[in-house]
């Protein structure tokens, strides 16, 4: 899903989440970039790992002979479980939680900057434009003071400066963020090696992208 409003992302995730099918959406906003997965409460696939060969004190004395070895010539597919929440969980958060506060310093300003972009959406029905960016710039901040402070989080967790790199749609983002998706959604859909749990976020002005999980666990 992309250029939906956040309501609507929650309503379909809920719908799909009801018939096992998986969700992906996504959006890029100037310099920055987002892609979200929920692939059920149980997601199976296998990884590909160097297979272990057991020692053999038959062939050899010594500790060394029973010790496993790895052989990076062979592998082995391992089969794996994983689980993902909703869309709803991951957008709501419990921020009063001690446990979630002790690691805001490691979450990602992206994901603040996600649920002001959306809160712009759904209030104007668009998203920022470039031929209204003083006043667009002034909304962005009061939704970011009024986001932060519903959450229970001080302001200064979104610098002013975000105003000026989220407008518009840049292309290299955009290929980025499609790149990741696509990739994401191939994996899904081979049930082959692990998937991004649950969000990735692209920052064009670090040249860097994180994965990070949100929602229960």
């Amino acid at each position: 899903m992309f250029w939906c409003s956040k309501d609507l992302m929650v309503r379909v995730d809920q719908l799909c989440a009801s018939r096992n099918i998986k969700v992906f959406c996504g959006d890029v906003y100037g310099y920055h970039g987002y892609m979200f997965s929920d692939l059920g409460q149980e997601h199976h696939y296998v990884e590909e790992k160097p297979k272990v060969v057991k020692g053999s004190s038959e062939a050899n004395d010594g500790p060394e002979a029973k010790k496993p070895k790895v052989d990076p010539n062979e592998t082995t597919m391992v089969k794996k479980t994983i689980g993902f929440c909703s869309l709803k969980e991951a957008l709501e958060v419990d921020w009063t939680n001690e446990k979630a506060k002790s690691n805001l310093k490691r979450i990602p300003v992206d994901y603040f900057l996600l649920q002001v972009l959306l809160k712009f959406r759904t209030d104007k029905g668009r998203d920022p434009q470039p031929d209204s960016f003083a006043e667009d710039s002034q909304l962005l901040l009061q939704i970011r003071d009024d986001v932060l402070e519903t959450m229970g989080l001080s302001s200064e967790l979104l610098p002013n400066t975000f105003v000026s790199y989220c407008f518009s749609e840049m292309a290299p983002v955009c290929a980025v963020v499609g790149g990741v998706l696509g990739q994401e959604i191939v994996k899904a859909l081979s049930q082959r090696d692990a998937p991004h749990r649950n969000f990735f976020f692209f920052d064009g002005l670090k040249g860097s992208g994180v994965v990070d999980y949100f929602g229960s666990k």
